[in-house]
């Protein structure tokens, strides 16, 4: 099973743009994840094809499992 963060963030013009790390830790809060989205968006660090990230929308993480048929 293979597990990623996904930080969804708003850009200035209205669009939704997915950061997706892999392998978080099992311990990862909300509150982490917040510090680090907070710091994304005051920093300006990304930049998308649509304009600077504006605002938080969610964070999650999503679990994925593979099942090898052969």
């Amino acid at each position: 099973m293979t597990k990623t963060l996904e930080m969804v963030f708003r850009n200035n013009e209205g669009k939704e743009t997915v950061i997706s790390l892999a392998d978080p830790r099992d311990d990862l809060t909300r509150a982490e994840v917040d510090v680090v989205m907070q710091d994304i968006i005051a920093k300006n660090i990304f930049l998308t094809k649509s304009g600077d990230l504006m605002q938080i929308v969610d964070a999650r993480i999503r679990t994925r499992e593979s099942v090898s048929l052969v």
